[in-house]
């Protein structure tokens, strides 16, 4: 069945999930609160600065209108800087008449708060049925319609299930998972590995130490995940370490990207101008952080992390700190559990 579906954000992953939706056969309305970005997409059909070279369908309509791209919505995606989601959401609860489903698309923390960015839709808009919609996914290749695995993560099997219909295509294949907590922090915390992974590399560092960034970062992500009530198959699972290989290992991720100048010896602020796009992976090291010290888990890459991006700390001095850690167990819950 075809669906209105309006999308809050015209970025480079608002615009790819619109050319998706609308080669579903969905009509699409995106917002975005920039003229030039409306002019842009409907006149060129085409986001020039953002996803240069893909071709936007004809059914897809931009708008500055917030009320006019809501109109007669089936869902609403939510697609902006996890920073900025409260603020839309408030500007979106005017218009919200009645229970709707709106699709957190978004990937991060709230500053200060330490909210997944579902609840700080739902503090919002209370009344909202919010799916998430995560996993490994670059705008450019989702644009182009090259094969693409995801997973819509909602408390209500039928309403991710919603969602997982009107996404489904011969290049994108949605999964189903009630593990909302899991699945966004999964979603969050895997940039700031990226961004980890990137200094590595722009320190010079092989793919030795990649590898240890990773399977050491997704088992901190696990530790807070845990925490945090998630459950455990979720970060083996494809906003785990699927988003995970992804992010660290892609030209594309502008996480590593930033954090490949940072080790080149950019500064954090330096390395955010040179991307010119939003850089997930920085506020969130700031919040991951704090929401670690608030449930006392341990957390020493994104700890490190913070200390370069916030504190001044010297990237290969954070690395060494890292190697000569205290020793440990790679699976020191098992053995403290065991007689080994």
């Amino acid at each position: 069945m075809n669906r209105n579906i309006s999308i809050i954000g015209a970025g480079s992953w608002g615009t790819a999930l619109a050319i998706l939706l609308a080669n579903n056969g969905h009509s699409v309305k995106m917002w975005s609160c920039f003229k030039e970005e409306v002019e842009m997409i409907n006149h060129h059909r085409e986001h020039i600065i953002k996803l240069p070279g893909v071709k936007i369908p004809d059914r897809v309509l931009c708008t500055e209108d917030m009320e006019a791209a809501l109109e007669s919505a089936d869902a609403i995606l939510m697609v902006v800087p996890s920073q900025t989601m409260r603020k839309n959401a408030k500007d979106l609860s005017k218009y919200i008449k009645s229970d709707k489903i709106i699709v957190s698309c978004s990937k991060g923390i709230e500053e200060g708060t330490c909210l997944r960015l579902s609840e700080v839709i739902k503090e919002e808009i209370p009344e909202a049925e919010v799916v998430v919609l995560s996993g490994p996914s670059h705008a450019e290749e989702v644009g182009n319609g090259l094969p693409t695995a995801i997973v819509a993560a909602a408390e209500k099997r039928k309403t991710a299930e919603f969602v997982q219909d009107i996404f489904m295509s011969p290049a994108f294949r949605v999964y189903t998972n009630p593990d909302v907590v899991g699945v966004e922090l999964g979603a969050a915390l895997k940039n700031v590995i990226a961004l980890s992974a990137g200094i590595s590399d722009g320190l010079g560092f092989g793919d030795n130490t990649k590898a240890a960034l990773m399977t050491r970062g997704i088992t901190e992500i696990s530790r807070l995940g845990l925490a945090m009530g998630a459950m455990p198959q979720t970060f083996s699972g494809l906003t785990g370490i699927g988003d995970l290989i992804v992010t660290c290992t892609s030209m594309h991720s502008r996480n590593r990207r930033a954090g490949i100048l940072i080790g080149q010896g950019k500064t954090a602020q330096e390395a955010l101008a040179e991307v010119k796009m939003v850089v997930e992976g920085v506020t969130t090291a700031k919040a991951a952080y704090d929401l670690a010290k608030r449930k006392d888990v341990v957390m020493p890459i994104t700890t490190e992390a913070y200390e370069i991006l916030f504190k001044g700390k010297n990237a290969r001095k954070a690395v060494f700190d890292l190697m000569l850690r205290n020793k440990t167990y790679e699976m020191e819950e098992v053995v403290q559990n065991s007689q080994w």
